[in-house]
């Protein structure tokens, strides 16, 4: 039975409490001191974004047009016309991402040849959580955020370790003192349901807030698919002082994901006539709850000078108990399920940042410090033992039954700490420079739980970025670099006895590319080509085959592509495509075995994205597909997830000036396709045909 302590019910009241104490200006000292400027984009935006500062590809505030790197932004209106209601369809809507989330790793991407939340780093407002046994539990929705940022390739320069593939960064609404009111109420197939409600307003003669609230449930179109969902974001902004400002955030979420693993394979394919099943047990269980507080001190100390703090908080709660494997029997015509699997999460971090910038003349330059401790605990029924078998159809789903009783296994103690500088030097009107400098070191304490030896290792790792724009027009900019980067082999944070004499793996990339802003700004369009080599992945020793070694590496090339044009006044076409050739350089498994040449497991060869929207006067409609190609599911490349491509539309109508009713159809030939795997013999399928009405309300 899992503890209680991780059931999601950790009390909202306080923040709640907290965000009551904000609005009442009495709890603020009165200071004549103003709000600063706020710039406030403007709310529909759409194309690429190379015009809007990028926050997750440098720290010093360049347009993205500017930046020697692949990065891309995407709008909440965006978004909201799309109909993506989770986050993971919203960011794989831009270039080069596919989603390989599951129940198991929470939220999980696959970029440039690369995968997984050990290479693939998912922060909040440039804040990032480390990785507790390779799972991500947020930002899971869109509501309460502007825009998605994406950096695709290395990041370590800026976000330090596990980001070699690409770097996603959803980047909150942010408070002002205009006072502004949004809602949202959404039906659909599935029984789901979803609300939001937003709000900002002045705090005081020198503040500002903003709070959003969301919930939502649904049934996922499968049998005992129930899943619900639920936030609370607030944040507040203050003039102490001139030139002295105070930024807060306190959030706490819930998460009841679905308890669904997949679907088992017939034949070695899909079948349709599984496609509503859940070989789960009745009484599976999974929960995610998670608590932050931020405090960020920002001093501008000269007009050239600004010094900041930022202080932040996590606490984690997860847990699951669920029977996770499932194989079809064609001499039974049973589904034989096994590993009953019960883990609990208890992860606690503490993060701070201090960091100068200056910014005079021709040059920008930020140095900064960052330090982290994290507790986490790991609870879990190893070896997993229990086993049943049911009917493919009509069958009772049980209950979990296994003989491994639940127990804390280890906890480990992991203190971080890295030194950055960034420095981008403006040599005319067309030149930029940008160079790149971090160095991290980790140190992780692993105690078990259960009686045997513990241990202490000790990582680090040095990044570098050179990168050079030139703007040959005033709107066409291109540019290459030079990047470096590095990953754990595992999850730092459950690193075991094995894995904790090996190093982090080194990444380098080089890439160029192009990006134009056409027609003042009704076209825009992106193109990068590259190449990364990872060294250091674990093989088998050639000399001794019974012994893993690092000593593998892999690579990938690739072509990417953007666009987004406006055909006609009333007409925009969005769209991108990826070409990728990744590989295995060196790898050996067991039986001696060369993979070298193979392709890794969830990297496409080919992705795609494509949006046709229309608006004009009260209506808009919008229609486009998503594909993505063939992936293999084992380095031996003999099973892979066939190809597949989902076509969306959505339709809406601005019914006055505050209330906009729309509707947003998904998959709508009714593909039957797997999203990702679950092992060998079970895959997740992707959602069916079905459509939800929203009506959202703005003031």
């Amino acid at each position: 039975m899992i503890d209680s302590r991780h059931a999601c019910s950790t009390p909202i009241r306080p923040i709640a409490a907290a965000i009551a104490l904000l609005c009442v200006p009495a709890a603020w000292a009165q200071t004549p001191a103003t709000m600063p400027v706020v710039t406030i984009q403007a709310a529909a935006h759409e194309g690429l974004g190379l015009q809007r500062e990028n926050g997750t590809a440098s720290r010093l505030g360049l347009a993205a047009q500017d930046l020697p790197a692949s990065v891309e932004s995407l709008g909440a209106a965006s978004i909201e016309a799309r109909g993506d209601v989770q986050m993971k369809d919203a960011v794989t809507r831009t270039t080069g991402l596919t989603d390989i989330s599951s129940p198991g790793n929470g939220i999980a991407y696959s970029a440039r040849g690369f995968s997984g939340n050990s290479a693939i780093a998912i922060l909040e407002n440039g804040q990032r959580p480390q990785v507790g046994s390779g799972t991500a539990t947020y930002p899971s929705d869109p509501w309460g955020y502007e825009y998605i940022e994406v950096l695709r390739g290395p990041g370590s320069v800026i976000h330090g370790s596990g980001t070699t593939g690409a770097t996603i960064n959803a980047v909150r609404k942010a408070p002002t003192r205009a006072t502004a009111f949004e809602a949202m109420a959404g039906i659909g197939a599935g029984r789901a349901l979803r609300a939001g409600v937003g709000a900002s307003g002045a705090l005081g003669q020198g503040g500002a807030f903003r709070v959003d609230a969301y919930a939502d449930r649904s049934d996922g179109l499968i049998e005992r698919g129930d899943a619900r969902h639920g936030k609370l974001l607030a944040s507040a902004a203050y003039a102490l002082a001139p030139g002295l400002d105070l930024d807060v955030q306190l959030d706490h979420l819930e998460q009841k994901p679905q308890r669904y693993f997949g679907t088992p394979l017939v034949g070695g394919g899909l079948a349709r006539a599984l496609r509503r099943q859940n070989y789960n047990v009745g009484d599976a269980d999974i929960g995610f709850d998670d608590d932050k507080a931020l405090a960020r001190l920002t001093w501008r100390v000269a007009p050239a000078l600004t010094i900041s703090n930022e202080l932040a908080y996590l606490k984690a709660r997860r847990h699951w108990r669920n029977a996770e494997s499932y194989a079809y029997d064609p001499t039974t015509n049973l589904v034989e399920r096994s590993d009953y699997i019960a883990i609990a999460h208890d992860q606690e971090q503490a993060g701070n940042r201090l960091e100068a910038r200056w910014d005079a003349g021709a040059n920008r330059l930020v140095a900064g410090w960052e330090a982290a401790t994290i507790n986490f605990t790991h609870t879990n029924n190893a070896p997993y033992g229990g086993a049943s078998s049911v009917t493919p159809t009509g069958f009772d789903p049980g209950v979990f039954d296994s003989p491994d009783p639940l127990r804390p296994n280890f906890s480990t103690d992991t203190a971080t700490h890295a030194l950055y500088a960034e420095d981008a030097y403006q040599f005319s009107e067309r030149l930029l420079l940008l160079a790149g400098l971090r160095h991290d070191r980790y140190k992780v304490e692993r105690t078990s739980l259960q009686g045997a030896t513990g241990f202490d290792a000790r990582l680090q790792s040095t990044a570098v970025r050179l990168g050079l724009s030139w703007k040959v027009l005033a709107a066409t900019s291109l540019y290459a670099q030079a990047s470096s980067g590095s990953d754990p082999v595992t999850s730092l944070l459950s690193l075991n006895l094995v894995n904790s004499r090996y190093k982090l793996t080194r990444s380098r990339q080089v890439e160029t590319g192009v990006k134009q802003s056409l027609a003042g700004g009704r076209a825009e369009w992106t193109a990068a080509l590259y190449r990364i080599r990872k060294d250091d992945i674990i093989t088998r020793d050639p000399a001794n085959p019974a012994l893993s070694i690092q000593g593998g590496a892999q690579s990938s090339r690739g072509v990417e592509l953007s666009a987004s044009v406006a055909l006609a006044p009333a007409w925009r076409v969005e769209a991108n495509a990826v070409y990728l050739d990744a590989k295995f350089d060196q790898l050996i498994e067991a039986g001696n075995v060369s993979r070298a040449g193979n392709r890794p497991s969830d990297a496409p060869r080919s992705s795609a994205n494509l949006w046709l929207s229309y608006r004009s006067g009260d209506w808009r409609a919008g229609g486009g597909a998503r594909h993505v190609g063939q992936r293999f599911i084992d380095n031996a490349n003999t099973q892979s997830l066939p190809a597949y491509t989902v076509l969306d539309a959505s339709a809406g109508w601005q019914a006055s000036r505050h209330v906009l009713v729309q509707l947003n159809l998904r998959n709508l030939a009714d593909r039957l396709y797997a999203s990702t795997s679950y092992g060998g013999s079970q895959y997740l399928l992707g959602a069916r045909r079905h459509a939800e009405l929203t009506v959202q309300w703005r003031y």
